[in-house]
């Protein structure tokens, strides 16, 4: 509305300037017209830079990568290379990526509710084989031949039939619409005040001419000077309507949500929802996962125990007797989703699946395992995936004398509990007693204690009576985990990834607390949160700040939050362990960070504030789930996504203070001038030119500072902290004030302290004028610097290394000298000699030496914002009411919050 207002009012300046001639008369109008077409295709075009971003964004999460059988071996590629013919591997947690027939399977199960719209899960057997592209797989595993891709399946037409809506509005653009609502509401009221005042002076004869004579003289004033006169006023009055109304902010967050976005790709942080770019800065708590995140998730087998004896090379096969040798061969090589690939030739082995399949077949390789002639030897009956609520997987195998074997393995502790029996040296079997248990557990605990990912593999015979005949009957078979015969115990080192002490220390020292969750056994979790800081020493490794999660599981939900803040490290943890962990958290008022990689992570990835899905790990369910996808699986990225979380929410402070500072002063300057003397120092092309330095110029110079260590050394921004801090207030006040009292004494008393007694008194008002205008807008440039810096004593730390914020100060500076020495008809300013230039630098420098006293001054702890409290409401319930009147489609958004 404003914007019509102010574009209605310059159209009739421009036809009014007819009268004037052709020569001159169009150049206010013209120079009116440019300046806002400069504004408009300024901020069109870096919207439509931005959009381009975020639409290359979006592409970047639609590529997922996903394995395919090509010549009998697996090969990385991306969704977009997949073909039809290709065999593809599916496990829990994927997305099927193209429509296909199933060609094996076992315990496949299909989410369809992406595409069917119900809840219910589908299996898949060779009665009903089709899989559509775009559903996830929610239990079990299986191969699939691919038979459509692109606009050629379910999922494509789907999706070609709709558009993305990129119209997210982040909860932090949404405070700043009440900020620019409320500075609009101000300067509108300002603007009607000067115009009541600017008609009644007029009218009434106070307006004076430069001869001194009364602009209006009743009927002696003709029509057309009356209608002149009256559009001077208006338009003076339009243009504090143009400065007060904050065009720049929506901008700003534009431009700093994209840049951040743009520099977290860099930094291995793929953002899949704006508004946790913001909030990561709020964050004062990280639910970490230990493998892959805080370690490299390069696994090896480093120590074994087999037949119940250490074996020092756990590669040494001559050391395991034939049965226990046969059997483990037999177990890993078909209680798998991995699988390797021997080539022809001397090319070296290549061994696929997650990083735990990957150490245990490479062990099994290294035993002497020919991987297909295994699989060959054996037919599977029953498969029960890895789970990680039982965190553990087992197979029913057929052999080929029609015995049956039950193969498991998983989590050391959990299948010695199921185990009666152990295999001996000379092959034959034990029972357990509570002497071996207890050594074993010892081998497990003395494992772990040296970060050892303890897994242990076991077997039991069943009888072929027993297995299900019918095929249905077959599928719904539960394996027995009973009474189950161990074959041996593996230790699995996965190694601290490096840098990891250094940025747990970081979110330490920023107030952000590290916990690590982990499905890990106890002790292997305290080992790695000693070596990687998130426990201090041994002392603190006490229950609650170490505890299991059956335990924490166990407490009522008020003793859950009760210890919640105690919690370092969660080990046993499963999946709903880790959601009753953030949902207590988040009850204490946390801030919630959390990592994830697992299917069954996603109601926790969901309930958390924000939810970072692991890049190379994670499933697709979990991807879905996030906010952020960490590309890499390093702790350290989320250390940095914090920090791009908190630079986002400073870029916006600095401009509003460079906002606001500019607003006061030339509304301030512009009003005073007005209401005393009937004119203003500033015309309309002037403050259109300052509103484009501040607004566009401002907001694509301030918004793209990189983020800094200082930031790291705060305190989280809380959810209801103010936008403008006490500091701000100070800051902006200080600077303000000094512009005000400067350039308000330049237009009352500028032409004896300028000294231009001595021309005539137009020219003296000219120079006097232009002379504020240069000030003016020296004074924004030398206050960019301060507003970088809003806390800090030193402001020009890092500003050389920032080429854009340079160029943009290097360009507006050469623009003003160009309208001040070159451009004086549209502007309706003249030339400046050299000492008026150096007296106006002089002016705008003294800027840094005040804001580095301001910065001495204390301020208050209780925001300024809770004073004007009324006045807050008072605008909230004026924007609702707008909301109301334009319809419900901006409902539900949070209110703004000075």
């Amino acid at each position: 509305m404003l914007k019509s207002y102010e574009q209605l009012f310059f159209s009739k300046r421009l036809g009014k300037e007819f009268h004037m001639g052709i020569k001159e008369g169009w150049y206010d109008g013209g120079s009116i017209a440019l300046a806002v077409i400069i504004v408009i295709v300024f901020t069109a075009t870096s919207d439509y830079r931005q959009s381009l971003q975020f639409q290359n964004l979006n592409e970047e999460k639609r590529n997922i990568r996903l394995e395919v059988i090509r010549g009998g071996r697996r090969i990385d590629i991306s969704i977009f290379d997949i073909v039809v013919g290709d065999v593809v591997p599916l496990k829990i947690g994927d997305q099927v990526p193209a429509d296909g027939i199933l060609i094996a399977g076992h315990s496949l199960a299909i989410d369809e509710s992406s595409m069917t719209g119900e809840s219910k899960i589908v299996h898949k057997d060779q009665k009903a084989p089709f899989l559509v592209s775009g559903c996830k797989v929610a239990d079990g595993y299986g191969t699939m031949l691919v038979t459509g891709v692109g606009i050629n399946t379910e999922w494509g037409l789907l999706m070609a039939s709709i558009s993305e809506d990129n119209g997210e509005e982040t909860p932090l653009q949404v405070r700043l619409n009440g900020v620019a609502t409320f500075i609009g509401i101000v300067g509108l009221l300002v603007a009607v005040f000067v115009l009541l005042v600017l008609l009644v002076r007029y009218f009434t004869g106070y307006s004076k001419n430069t001869d001194g004579s009364p602009q209006f003289q009743g009927r002696k004033t003709g029509f057309s000077a009356t209608l002149d006169g009256v559009v001077k006023i208006v338009t003076i009055a339009v243009t504090i309507v143009v400065v007060a109304v904050p065009e720049g902010l929506p901008l700003a967050v534009t431009l700093t949500l994209a840049y951040s976005m743009r520099k977290m790709m860099l930094d291995k942080a793929l953002v899949r929802r704006l508004s946790a770019c913001e909030t990561m800065g709020s964050a004062t708590t990280i639910c970490s996962d230990k493998t892959g995140t805080l370690t490299l998730n390069e696994m090896t087998i480093v120590r074994a125990f087999v037949c119940g004896i250490p074996v020092n090379q756990p590669n040494d096969s001559q050391l395991i007797h034939s049965i226990a040798h046969a059997l483990l061969i037999e177990g890993i090589a078909q209680n798998t989703t991995g699988s390797v690939f021997m080539p022809e030739g001397d090319g070296a082995i290549e061994v696929k699946g997650s990083p735990t399949e990957k150490a245990i077949l490479s062990w099994g390789v290294k035993l002497g395992m020919d991987f297909n002639d295994a699989r060959s030897r054996t037919s599977v009956l029953q498969v029960f995936p890895f789970n990680s609520e039982k965190k553990r997987g087992g197979v029913a195998l057929l052999l080929r004398d029609s015995e049956v074997h039950i193969h498991w393995k998983g989590a050391a502790e959990l299948i010695l509990a199921s185990c009666t029996s152990s295999l001996n040296l000379d092959g034959s079997v034990q029972p357990l007693d509570s002497d071996k248990v207890i050594e074993f557990k010892k081998n497990i605990e003395d494992m772990a204690a040296v970060s050892l990912r303890c897994v242990a593999f076991a077997y039991r015979l069943y009888e072929m009576e027993s297995v299900p005949k019918d095929e249905e009957e077959l599928t719904r078979w539960t394996l027995p985990e009973d009474d189950l015969i161990l074959l041996a115990i593996v230790g699995i080192k996965d190694p601290c990834r490096p840098g990891v002490e250094d940025a747990v220390r970081l979110c330490t020292s920023a107030g952000v607390k590290v916990r690590m969750v982990t499905g890990d056994n106890l002790q292997t979790a305290k080992a790695i949160a000693l070596e990687c800081g998130i426990i201090d020493s041994e002392t603190d490794a006490t229950e609650p700040t170490l505890i299991e999660g059956r335990v924490f599981r166990a407490l009522s939900a008020s003793g859950r939050e009760e210890i919640a803040d105690r919690i370092s490290v969660m080990g046993r943890s499963s999946p709903s362990d880790k959601l009753l962990l953030v949902q207590a958290l988040r009850k204490r008022g946390h801030v919630v960070a959390v990592t994830g990689d697992g299917t069954n992570d996603a109601p926790a990835l969901h309930e958390a504030d924000i939810g970072l899905a692991m890049g190379i790990s994670g499933t697709e369910v979990a991807k879905e789930s996030s906010d952020i996808i960490i590309l890499d699986d390093n702790f350290a990225s989320v250390v940095k996504v914090v920090r791009w979380g908190r630079s986002v929410y400073a870029n916006i402070q600095k401009f509003i203070q460079f906002q606001l500072t500019v607003n006061v002063a030339a509304l301030v300057i512009n009003v005073v001038a007005a209401v005393s003397s009937g004119t203003v120092p500033l015309n309309a092309v002037q403050l259109l030119w300052v509103n484009l330095i501040m607004d566009s110029l401002g907001a694509l110079a301030l918004a793209t500072e990189p983020p800094t260590d200082h930031l790291m050394h705060r305190t989280p921004v809380g959810r209801r902290e103010p936008l403008i801090t006490n500091i701000m207030w100070r800051n902006l006040i200080v600077q303000a004030l000094y512009q005000v009292v400067v350039l308000l004494s330049l237009n009352f008393g500028g032409k004896s302290i300028l000294r231009l007694k001595d021309g005539s008194v137009d020219h003296a008002d000219k120079v006097k004028n232009t002379f504020i205008f240069n000030t003016f807008v020296l004074c924004q440039i030398f206050n960019e610097f301060n507003a970088r810096k809003p806390e800090e004593k030193n402001v020009f730390t890092g500003v050389t290394k920032n080429h854009l914020f340079m160029g943009i100060v290097g360009f507006t500076l050469v623009l003003q000298i160009l309208m001040i020495e070159f451009l004086g008809k549209f502007t309706k300013t003249v030339r400046l000699n050299w000492k008026l230039w150096l007296a106006s630098i002089v002016i705008g420098f003294i800027s840094w030496p005040l804001a580095l006293i301001g910065k001495l001054l204390p301020v208050p702890k209780t925001p300024l914002a809770e004073f004007f409290a009324p006045l807050c409401r008072f605008c909230k319930c004026w924007a609702r009411r707008n909301e109301a009147a334009n319809g419900p489609e901006n409902n539900g958004q949070e209110d703004a919050h000075l």
